[in-house]
């Protein structure tokens, strides 16, 4: 069963980031990728959201599979990130290849840290 929240989720997830990075990125006229970006920002809200309300009890262990597990993990793309960066520093923007390095993981970590105060604020 465990599996098939998994499964649900990511069909979700998967479409929904493909959807966002081509929406966003066709908004911005730059090499910076800004869709991946806003992805991944976007799913570490979420997963420290859902973290902090499992925690707290008011998730159950299967919904943060669904959304966790299956939809945050297709939404999310480490593996765009590290394309997206090393494509950036091979044609010669260097700055904004650690741009995207320092702010993906700021802005992400910052998106978790404040996706798990506001499930704090919430149900804790």
């Amino acid at each position: 069963m465990n599996w098939l929240l998994v499964v649900a989720g990511a069909a979700v997830g998967a479409p929904l980031r493909f959807l966002t990075d081509r929406l966003v990125q066709s908004r911005h006229d730059s090499v910076f990728p800004w869709g991946t970006f806003t992805v991944n920002v976007a799913g570490s809200l979420i997963l420290g959201l859902l973290t902090g309300a499992v925690t707290a009890g008011a998730a159950s262990p299967h919904v943060q599979l669904l959304l966790g597990t299956g939809l945050c993990g297709a939404l999310t793309t480490y593996s765009t990130f590290s394309y997206e960066t090393l494509r950036l520093a091979v044609d010669g923007a260097r700055f904004y290849a650690a741009a995207n390095v320092v702010a993906s993981v700021v802005a992400g970590l910052g998106a978790a840290c404040a996706g798990v105060a506001c499930a704090r604020g919430l149900w804790g």
